[in-house]
Protein backbone atom coordinates (compact mmCIF):
# COMPACT_ATOMS: atom_id res chain seq x y z
CA UNK A 1 0.00 0.00 0.00
CA UNK A 2 1.27 3.03 -0.70
CA UNK A 3 2.00 5.97 1.34
CA UNK A 4 1.72 9.85 1.51
CA UNK A 5 4.61 12.34 1.99
CA UNK A 6 5.20 15.81 1.87
CA UNK A 7 7.95 16.92 -0.08
CA UNK A 8 9.57 20.71 -0.17
CA UNK A 9 12.45 21.38 -2.48
CA UNK A 10 14.35 24.73 -3.41
CA UNK A 11 13.44 24.58 -7.02
CA UNK A 12 9.70 24.71 -5.57
CA UNK A 13 10.09 28.53 -4.73
CA UNK A 14 10.24 28.88 -8.58
CA UNK A 15 7.24 28.64 -10.81
CA UNK A 16 6.11 25.22 -12.36
CA UNK A 17 5.39 23.53 -15.21
CA UNK A 18 1.34 24.19 -15.34
CA UNK A 19 -0.79 20.89 -15.25
CA UNK A 20 -3.93 20.92 -18.06
CA UNK A 21 -6.56 22.10 -15.21
CA UNK A 22 -7.92 24.86 -17.05
CA UNK A 23 -7.94 26.76 -13.16
CA UNK A 24 -4.47 26.25 -12.41
CA UNK A 25 -3.24 28.89 -10.21
CA UNK A 26 0.18 29.54 -8.83
CA UNK A 27 0.16 32.11 -6.09
CA UNK A 28 2.56 33.73 -3.74
CA UNK A 29 1.52 35.32 -0.79
CA UNK A 30 3.34 38.23 1.70
CA UNK A 31 2.11 39.71 4.87
CA UNK A 32 4.74 42.44 6.81
CA UNK A 33 3.61 44.62 9.70
CA UNK A 34 6.02 47.11 11.62
CA UNK A 35 5.00 46.65 14.76
CA UNK A 36 6.35 50.02 16.14
CA UNK A 37 4.69 52.35 13.82
CA UNK A 38 1.50 49.57 13.83
CA UNK A 39 1.37 49.66 9.85
CA UNK A 40 1.78 47.03 7.19
CA UNK A 41 0.38 45.29 4.31
CA UNK A 42 0.14 41.77 2.41
CA UNK A 43 0.92 41.39 -1.27
CA UNK A 44 -0.37 38.95 -3.60
CA UNK A 45 0.27 37.27 -6.91
CA UNK A 46 -1.54 34.33 -8.15
CA UNK A 47 -0.88 33.48 -12.00
CA UNK A 48 -3.69 31.69 -13.49
CA UNK A 49 -1.72 31.03 -17.05
CA UNK A 50 -4.30 28.41 -18.68
CA UNK A 51 -6.86 31.15 -18.30
CA UNK A 52 -4.57 34.04 -19.64
CA UNK A 53 -4.11 36.16 -16.35
CA UNK A 54 -3.06 36.84 -12.74
CA UNK A 55 -4.75 38.10 -9.85
CA UNK A 56 -2.90 40.64 -8.31
CA UNK A 57 -3.55 42.41 -4.88
CA UNK A 58 -2.35 44.95 -3.31
CA UNK A 59 -3.00 45.90 0.46
CA UNK A 60 -1.58 48.38 2.28
CA UNK A 61 -2.53 49.28 6.14
CA UNK A 62 -1.97 53.21 7.24
CA UNK A 63 -1.32 54.09 10.68
CA UNK A 64 -4.12 56.25 10.70
CA UNK A 65 -6.69 53.45 9.70
CA UNK A 66 -6.88 54.17 6.04
CA UNK A 67 -6.18 51.50 3.76
CA UNK A 68 -4.68 51.50 0.29
CA UNK A 69 -5.92 48.90 -2.13
CA UNK A 70 -5.40 48.04 -5.41
CA UNK A 71 -6.76 44.58 -7.33
CA UNK A 72 -6.69 43.71 -11.13
CA UNK A 73 -6.58 41.01 -13.68
CA UNK A 74 -2.94 41.69 -15.43
CA UNK A 75 -3.22 39.66 -18.57
CA UNK A 76 0.09 36.49 -19.16
CA UNK A 77 1.30 34.71 -21.73
CA UNK A 78 3.77 32.70 -19.39
CA UNK A 79 3.71 31.00 -15.58
CA UNK A 80 7.37 31.59 -15.94
CA UNK A 81 7.63 34.25 -13.33
CA UNK A 82 6.14 36.41 -11.05
CA UNK A 83 5.53 39.86 -12.61
CA UNK A 84 2.11 41.26 -13.69
CA UNK A 85 -0.18 44.17 -12.82
CA UNK A 86 2.87 46.61 -12.07
CA UNK A 87 3.81 43.49 -9.18
CA UNK A 88 6.82 41.46 -8.79
CA UNK A 89 8.10 38.68 -6.96
CA UNK A 90 11.68 37.69 -6.63
CA UNK A 91 13.58 35.29 -5.25
CA UNK A 92 17.08 36.07 -4.03
CA UNK A 93 17.65 32.25 -2.31
CA UNK A 94 15.68 29.85 -1.94
CA UNK A 95 14.05 29.67 1.52
CA UNK A 96 15.86 32.48 3.03
CA UNK A 97 15.26 35.68 0.96
CA UNK A 98 13.11 37.38 -1.78
CA UNK A 99 11.98 40.88 -2.74
CA UNK A 100 8.55 41.83 -3.22
CA UNK A 101 7.91 45.06 -5.41
CA UNK A 102 4.73 47.12 -6.47
CA UNK A 103 4.80 50.26 -8.31
CA UNK A 104 1.23 51.38 -9.66
CA UNK A 105 -1.89 53.08 -8.84
CA UNK A 106 -3.63 52.07 -5.31
CA UNK A 107 -7.11 53.07 -3.86
CA UNK A 108 -6.76 55.01 -0.78
CA UNK A 109 -9.97 54.53 1.17
CA UNK A 110 -11.05 56.28 3.92
CA UNK A 111 -13.45 54.34 4.89
CA UNK A 112 -12.58 50.59 3.65
CA UNK A 113 -16.07 49.11 4.39
CA UNK A 114 -16.62 50.97 1.29
CA UNK A 115 -15.28 47.99 -0.50
CA UNK A 116 -19.09 45.95 0.48
CA UNK A 117 -19.91 47.73 -3.02
CA UNK A 118 -16.82 47.57 -4.79
CA UNK A 119 -17.93 49.64 -8.35
CA UNK A 120 -18.88 52.42 -5.88
CA UNK A 121 -16.02 52.34 -4.04
CA UNK A 122 -13.87 52.81 -7.07
CA UNK A 123 -15.42 55.56 -8.04
CA UNK A 124 -15.91 57.46 -5.15
CA UNK A 125 -12.29 57.52 -3.83
CA UNK A 126 -8.82 58.34 -5.12
CA UNK A 127 -6.51 56.69 -6.89
CA UNK A 128 -3.21 57.48 -6.18
CA UNK A 129 0.63 56.59 -6.64
CA UNK A 130 1.90 53.97 -4.76
CA UNK A 131 5.47 52.20 -4.80
CA UNK A 132 6.21 49.71 -2.49
CA UNK A 133 10.12 47.67 -2.14
CA UNK A 134 10.08 45.23 0.43
CA UNK A 135 13.21 42.78 1.59
CA UNK A 136 11.77 39.39 2.90
CA UNK A 137 14.14 37.41 5.14
CA UNK A 138 13.25 33.78 6.68
CA UNK A 139 13.11 33.75 10.36
CA UNK A 140 11.71 30.24 10.45
CA UNK A 141 11.82 26.51 9.22
CA UNK A 142 9.39 26.19 5.72
CA UNK A 143 6.09 24.37 6.68
CA UNK A 144 4.34 22.35 4.23
CA UNK A 145 4.64 21.59 0.72
CA UNK A 146 2.95 18.57 -1.66
CA UNK A 147 1.87 15.73 -1.08
CA UNK A 148 2.90 12.94 -3.44
CA UNK A 149 3.04 8.75 -2.92
CA UNK A 150 5.74 7.11 -2.57
CA UNK A 151 4.88 4.79 -5.43
CA UNK A 152 5.30 7.82 -7.91
CA UNK A 153 1.71 7.70 -8.77
CA UNK A 154 0.24 11.02 -8.85
CA UNK A 155 -2.44 11.74 -6.83
CA UNK A 156 -6.02 12.06 -7.85
CA UNK A 157 -7.62 15.59 -7.42
CA UNK A 158 -11.09 16.96 -9.01
CA UNK A 159 -9.84 20.49 -10.20
CA UNK A 160 -13.62 21.96 -9.45
CA UNK A 161 -13.26 20.89 -5.41
CA UNK A 162 -9.35 22.01 -5.74
CA UNK A 163 -8.03 24.79 -3.85
CA UNK A 164 -4.59 24.04 -4.39
CA UNK A 165 -2.18 20.26 -4.26
CA UNK A 166 0.55 22.27 -3.02
CA UNK A 167 1.31 24.72 -0.14
CA UNK A 168 3.60 26.01 2.16
CA UNK A 169 4.52 29.00 4.45
CA UNK A 170 7.01 30.71 6.49
CA UNK A 171 7.51 33.20 9.32
CA UNK A 172 9.95 36.02 7.45
CA UNK A 173 10.87 39.56 8.34
CA UNK A 174 10.40 42.94 5.86
CA UNK A 175 12.50 45.68 5.35
CA UNK A 176 11.83 48.55 2.94
CA UNK A 177 9.53 51.13 2.25
CA UNK A 178 6.15 52.17 1.23
CA UNK A 179 5.10 55.70 -1.08
CA UNK A 180 1.72 56.48 -0.88
CA UNK A 181 0.57 59.96 -2.84
CA UNK A 182 4.03 61.59 -2.09
CA UNK A 183 3.95 60.41 2.04
CA UNK A 184 6.45 57.70 2.56
CA UNK A 185 7.62 55.37 5.32
CA UNK A 186 10.29 53.02 6.11
CA UNK A 187 8.82 49.42 7.11
CA UNK A 188 11.30 46.95 9.64
CA UNK A 189 8.55 44.32 10.77
CA UNK A 190 7.63 40.85 10.79
CA UNK A 191 4.94 38.74 8.70
CA UNK A 192 4.48 35.42 6.80
CA UNK A 193 4.35 34.27 3.55
CA UNK A 194 3.23 31.37 1.46
CA UNK A 195 3.29 29.73 -1.86
CA UNK A 196 0.83 27.23 -3.29
CA UNK A 197 0.40 25.60 -6.79
CA UNK A 198 -2.65 23.25 -8.72
CA UNK A 199 -6.39 23.93 -9.56
CA UNK A 200 -7.69 26.48 -7.64
CA UNK A 201 -11.91 27.30 -7.10
CA UNK A 202 -12.41 30.04 -4.31
CA UNK A 203 -15.51 28.11 -3.70
CA UNK A 204 -13.97 24.87 -3.85
CA UNK A 205 -14.67 25.44 0.43
CA UNK A 206 -17.40 26.70 2.49
CA UNK A 207 -15.34 29.06 4.99
CA UNK A 208 -11.86 29.07 6.57
CA UNK A 209 -10.06 31.17 8.89
CA UNK A 210 -6.48 32.16 9.06
CA UNK A 211 -4.19 33.75 11.39
CA UNK A 212 -1.30 34.63 10.61
CA UNK A 213 0.55 35.80 13.62
CA UNK A 214 4.01 37.57 15.23
CA UNK A 215 4.60 38.33 18.62
CA UNK A 216 8.43 39.03 17.86
CA UNK A 217 11.13 37.51 15.86
CA UNK A 218 10.98 34.67 18.32
CA UNK A 219 7.18 33.45 18.73
CA UNK A 220 4.95 33.14 15.93
CA UNK A 221 1.66 31.87 14.89
CA UNK A 222 -0.35 30.50 12.17
CA UNK A 223 -4.08 28.93 13.14
CA UNK A 224 -6.03 27.43 10.12
CA UNK A 225 -9.69 26.06 10.45
CA UNK A 226 -10.80 24.68 6.97
CA UNK A 227 -14.64 23.70 6.82
CA UNK A 228 -14.91 22.16 3.00
CA UNK A 229 -18.13 20.63 3.89
CA UNK A 230 -20.09 18.86 6.98
CA UNK A 231 -17.80 16.04 6.05
CA UNK A 232 -14.53 17.59 5.84
CA UNK A 233 -13.07 19.98 8.51
CA UNK A 234 -8.99 20.85 8.85
CA UNK A 235 -7.77 22.20 12.17
CA UNK A 236 -4.46 23.06 12.03
CA UNK A 237 -1.09 25.18 12.12
CA UNK A 238 2.16 26.04 13.29
CA UNK A 239 3.78 27.45 16.70
CA UNK A 240 7.00 28.51 16.13
CA UNK A 241 9.11 28.99 19.41
CA UNK A 242 13.39 28.57 19.77
CA UNK A 243 13.77 28.56 16.40
CA UNK A 244 11.61 25.30 15.11
CA UNK A 245 7.95 24.79 14.24
CA UNK A 246 6.03 22.60 16.74
CA UNK A 247 2.74 21.36 14.35
CA UNK A 248 -0.44 21.91 16.00
CA UNK A 249 -3.08 19.14 16.52
CA UNK A 250 -5.82 20.92 17.03
CA UNK A 251 -7.14 24.62 17.79
CA UNK A 252 -10.45 26.38 17.90
CA UNK A 253 -11.06 30.48 17.44
CA UNK A 254 -14.68 31.76 19.12
CA UNK A 255 -14.73 35.17 17.28
CA UNK A 256 -16.79 38.42 18.61
CA UNK A 257 -18.47 39.99 15.06
CA UNK A 258 -19.21 43.75 14.64
CA UNK A 259 -23.11 44.49 12.95
CA UNK A 260 -21.49 43.42 9.36
CA UNK A 261 -20.26 40.36 10.52
CA UNK A 262 -16.63 41.17 10.19
CA UNK A 263 -14.43 40.21 12.79
CA UNK A 264 -13.72 41.98 15.75
CA UNK A 265 -12.13 40.35 18.93
CA UNK A 266 -11.25 36.53 18.67
CA UNK A 267 -9.97 34.24 21.10
CA UNK A 268 -7.74 31.50 19.80
CA UNK A 269 -6.96 28.31 21.30
CA UNK A 270 -4.44 25.56 19.98
CA UNK A 271 -2.50 22.13 21.20
CA UNK A 272 0.41 20.70 20.21
CA UNK A 273 2.39 17.63 21.04
CA UNK A 274 4.43 19.78 23.47
CA UNK A 275 1.96 22.49 25.18
CA UNK A 276 -1.16 24.60 24.41
CA UNK A 277 -1.50 28.10 23.32
CA UNK A 278 -3.95 30.99 23.83
CA UNK A 279 -3.67 33.80 21.82
CA UNK A 280 -6.29 36.93 21.89
CA UNK A 281 -7.02 38.98 18.81
CA UNK A 282 -8.22 42.27 18.32
CA UNK A 283 -8.94 43.98 14.70
CA UNK A 284 -7.64 47.17 14.26
CA UNK A 285 -8.00 47.95 10.56
CA UNK A 286 -10.30 45.78 8.03
CA UNK A 287 -11.29 45.80 4.44
CA UNK A 288 -14.00 43.36 3.04
CA UNK A 289 -13.47 41.90 -0.66
CA UNK A 290 -15.55 39.68 -2.37
CA UNK A 291 -14.50 37.11 -5.51
CA UNK A 292 -17.76 36.42 -8.20
CA UNK A 293 -17.73 33.24 -10.42
CA UNK A 294 -20.44 31.79 -12.70
CA UNK A 295 -20.94 28.22 -12.82
CA UNK A 296 -21.15 26.28 -16.38
CA UNK A 297 -24.67 26.23 -15.97
CA UNK A 298 -25.26 29.78 -15.11
CA UNK A 299 -25.22 29.87 -10.86
CA UNK A 300 -23.72 33.14 -9.37
CA UNK A 301 -21.12 32.17 -6.53
CA UNK A 302 -19.81 34.81 -4.14
CA UNK A 303 -17.50 34.42 -1.78
CA UNK A 304 -16.83 37.33 0.93
CA UNK A 305 -13.07 37.27 2.39
CA UNK A 306 -12.60 39.53 5.34
CA UNK A 307 -8.63 40.95 5.85
CA UNK A 308 -8.09 42.28 9.15
CA UNK A 309 -4.34 43.97 10.56
CA UNK A 310 -4.61 42.69 13.93
CA UNK A 311 -3.32 43.14 17.03
CA UNK A 312 -2.29 40.05 19.09
CA UNK A 313 -1.35 39.45 22.54
CA UNK A 314 -0.02 35.83 23.95
CA UNK A 315 1.32 36.05 27.90
CA UNK A 316 0.81 39.82 27.99
CA UNK A 317 3.44 40.69 25.11
CA UNK A 318 1.75 42.15 22.23
CA UNK A 319 2.36 41.36 18.05
CA UNK A 320 0.70 41.66 15.12
CA UNK A 321 -0.64 39.73 12.15
CA UNK A 322 -3.39 38.97 10.07
CA UNK A 323 -7.00 37.67 10.16
CA UNK A 324 -8.49 36.26 7.02
CA UNK A 325 -11.68 35.23 7.16
CA UNK A 326 -13.14 33.22 3.97
CA UNK A 327 -17.10 32.23 4.01
CA UNK A 328 -19.27 31.66 1.08
CA UNK A 329 -22.65 34.14 0.61
CA UNK A 330 -26.00 32.46 0.89
CA UNK A 331 -28.83 34.64 0.58
CA UNK A 332 -27.18 37.68 0.99
CA UNK A 333 -24.95 36.43 4.32
CA UNK A 334 -21.32 34.63 4.89
CA UNK A 335 -22.16 31.14 6.33
CA UNK A 336 -19.36 30.37 8.87
CA UNK A 337 -19.91 30.74 12.49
Amino acid sequence: MSEIEIKLEPQDEYNHEPDEASNYNESMYFNVFDHNKQMGGWFRLGNRPNEGYAEMTCCIYLPDGRIGFMFGRPEISTNDVFDAGGMKFEVIEPFKSLRVQYKGKILLLENPKDMLNPSKAFKENPRVECEADINISGISPMFGGQAVRTDGKPLERDPEKSFSKAHYEQHTAGKGTIKIDGEEWSVDGLGLRDKSWGPRYWQAIEWYRWLTININDEIGFMFSIVHQSEDSERRGGIVLKDGKYETVKDCKIETQYDDDHFQKTFIAWAKTDEDEYEVKGRVLSLIPLRNRRNTPEGESLVTRITEGMTEYTYKGIVGYGMSEYLDQVIDGKPIGP
